[in-house]
């Protein structure tokens, strides 16, 4: 690379597939072939590429909260995790309804190691030839398995709306083939005035169901594929001006009759409140399963076993343990030899909080993560 530092930062986005081996695959987390969105820069100075990891990471925190509606800990690894080569790795973590951890984004800051492995050289101002400051970034297929894991129940996906392919599915119900164009009509009307309805900076977008099959079969396949509102429409709810209202958010038994102009007017109201549901929701389930530990022994009781959530019938692993730690990576490789569980990142954000490590007694800057995972 022969640029100049007028020339710099270079950036690059692809999308690719890729292959790995993967002897044992778990569907959309580790699998033979997934796609993948990557970055990678060149930077003429240090803080430059500094500040390019840390805008990619949240980047990565933004799309998951706000449009995946999963919360996530934004963290440095350890040695132990760091990506080989890298100077800092950093993570956004999740958790998952299981309670396990996944790593759903990293963003690498590579400082010099792989421009001089590579080459990758430019001319300075003062005319001479430096290696760039790199860094490299990337999420993959792995986000459709973390927003399935995050808000699916026993009856399918549960999509967030900003991510849904359809807003509102429309049901038309049609016992008498000769009210078949008066409800269809209706429905294409309503159709179109939602979809004149803007909801995050873009249409609402609206499905009509016209298949002729009975109504049970024709709702299921809509509350499996987790669309956020369906509306049921026939003949009586026609008279009365009126949709028969479901959320996916609730179930799928909760229904409600809403008149049609309501309906339109607060239809995007509607669609951000289950938004911001799945997002509190998933963020009240964090919360509920992460514990502050100070000591090995509660430590390794945390861990051990399996735990047994009321109402499961299966047991749940632990949640997110927070406690210090020295950074020693032959403990934190004995932790996982032993437990299973590793360092998932050292939170980025909040207060640090000195302590001391309850493995080797030594200080420790502030409380890091610890989680099993995927």
């Amino acid at each position: 690379m022969g640029a100049s530092y007028r020339d710099l930062p270079l950036l690059i986005n692809q999308w690719a597939n890729v292959v790995r081996w993967e002897m044992r695959t778990r569907l959309f987390l580790r699998t033979a072939e997934f796609l993948w969105q990557e970055g990678h820069t060149a930077h003429a100075t240090e803080a430059e590429a500094v500040e390019e990891t840390m805008r990619m990471l949240r980047v990565y925190e933004t799309f998951a909260q706000e449009w995946m509606a999963m919360p996530v800990v934004c963290g440095e690894k350890t040695e132990g995790e760091r990506f080989p080569g890298a100077v800092r790795t950093y993570c956004i973590e999740a958790m998952m309804q299981d309670r396990k951890a996944l790593q759903a984004g990293t963003s690498h800051f590579l400082g010099q190691n792989f421009a001089k492995a590579s080459g990758i050289q430019f001319q300075s101002k003062d005319g001479v030839q430096e290696h760039a400051w790199t860094t490299s970034w990337g999420v993959s297929t792995r986000l459709i398995g973390g927003m399935i894991m995050t808000h699916a129940d026993d009856d399918g996906l549960v999509l967030p709306p900003r991510l849904a392919p359809a807003h509102v599915v429309i049901l038309p119900v049609i016992q008498k083939p000769e009210m078949a164009e008066h409800v269809l009509g209706w429905c294409r009307a309503l159709a179109k005035e939602l979809s004149a309805v803007s909801f995050a900076g873009e249409p609402v977008r609206v499905e009509i169901d016209d298949r002729d099959i009975r109504g049970g079969e024709k709702a299921w396949t809509w509350i499996k594929r987790g669309v956020p509102v369906r509306l049921e429409v026939g003949p009586r709810d026609i008279e009365s001006d009126s949709v028969f209202c479901a959320r996916r958010d609730r179930g799928h038994k909760e229904k409600a009759a809403v008149k049609r102009a309501d309906f339109v007017a607060g239809v995007a109201a509607l669609l951000q409140e289950i938004q911001d549901g799945l997002l509190a929701r998933a963020v009240d389930h964090r919360r509920a399963n992460t514990r502050r530990i100070d000591t090995e022994a509660e430590f390794r009781e945390w861990f051990a076993a399996p735990a047994v959530a009321e109402g499961q019938p299966t047991p749940m692993h632990a949640g997110f343990a927070m406690t210090h730690f020295c950074g020693d990576p032959a403990i934190e490789e004995r932790i996982k030899d032993e437990l299973g569980v590793t360092v998932r990142c050292i939170p980025i954000d909040g207060d640090a909080e000195p302590g001391t490590c309850p493995f080797s007694g030594k200080p420790s800057a502030r409380r890091v993560v610890w989680a099993k995972s995927y």
